[in-house]
């Protein structure tokens, strides 16, 4: 029934776009005030399916209006919600999202609870999950989205997993676990080299291959991507924009990466399709609204063709 089922965060976003942040003492006048949905999995779905994939969610929201206006951001881009699950509590996944005039760089404050209330393993049914051609997890509700992986990889089906990006040195054993179930990983800045213990990002991709995936993809913000297999690997650049907020462009990134895999593309040109899908999602404030459909992608890079610019180095 779908290309893609997607377990994971699902969040409401309120974006305040200001030059500076405020504090008890001085109050800070933004210059644009967004309410958008967010999250990882979620806003890959909602590209994906802007591009013309059929997408289906799993994930939670809460029993109250902002779980309602949660779930309605969500479902206007047409991914299936059946089987996202109603909590009985209000919703916990919200998070205020300070953007940078200048920079479009991001703050990110989650709500107090934004990390309780996950869905369980028993709430998922499996021949819903492994009828689909891809999974994709973040994550978030994590025994559930371990149990899908283990599901999917059994039907010998692939699995994507968005990482996320980390400063920290050291892996959650929650993180290496999802790694082992993932044929896809691609991962925002830090991750490889917290995963492996290995400065260079070569090095700790081709480290991580050996425990599971078939492709590694660590995305460096500005600096493009990186992608590494066991036969290849290679630079794709980012694309300059003129960036309002980078909001979901990770995200943008993955739900690009989602449809060149079920459209059969080589691994350069999925990363190529995707770091412009990524560029134009940073046009405006949102990490949905200004998300691009297919056509727009495409007229782009024909844009950049036409200028002589090369997606590759």
């Amino acid at each position: 029934m779908f290309d893609v089922i997607g377990i994971g965060m699902n969040v409401l976003d309120i974006l305040i776009r200001t030059d500076r942040m405020p504090t008890w003492e001085r109050a800070a006048a933004p210059s644009a005030v967004q309410v958008d949905g967010g999250g990882l999995v979620a806003t890959a779905l909602a590209a994906a399916q802007r591009f013309g994939l059929r997408t289906a969610f799993i994930g939670s929201h809460g029993c109250d209006q902002n779980g309602r206006i949660k779930r309605g951001l969500l479902a206007q881009y047409g991914v299936d919600l059946s089987h996202a699950v109603e909590m009985p509590y209000p919703e916990n996944q919200i998070c205020v999202v300070y953007v940078h005039e200048s920079s479009g760089e991001r703050y990110f404050q989650a709500k107090a609870d934004f990390w309780d209330h996950f869905i369980e393993p028993a709430q998922l049914e499996k021949n819903f999950i492994t009828g689909a051609e891809l999974l994709h997890i973040d994550g978030y509700h994590f025994e559930a989205a371990l149990q899908a992986a283990r599901w999917m990889q059994a039907a010998g089906k692939p699995v994507m997993f968005d990482a996320g990006r980390t400063s920290e040195k050291q892996l959650s054993g929650e993180n290496i676990d999802l790694v082992r179930h993932t044929d896809y990983l691609i991962s925002g800045s830090g991750f490889l080299q917290a995963l492996t213990g290995i400065d260079d990002v070569l090095e700790a991709g081709r480290k991580a291959l050996e425990m599971g995936p078939w492709v590694v993809v660590q995305t460096e913000g500005e600096q493009g991507s990186i992608t590494i297999t066991r036969e290849d690997s290679f630079h794709t650049p980012a694309f300059p924009v003129d960036v309002v907020d980078t909001t979901g462009a990770g995200d943008v990134f993955h739900g690009a990466y989602l449809y060149g895999i079920r459209q059969g593309w080589n691994l350069r040109r999925i990363a190529r399709f995707s770091a412009a899908a990524a560029a134009l999602e940073c046009t405006a404030l949102g990490g949905r609204i200004a998300m691009p459909t297919l056509t727009a992608v495409e007229q782009f890079l024909s844009g950049q063709e036409a200028e002589g610019g090369s997606a590759f180095r």
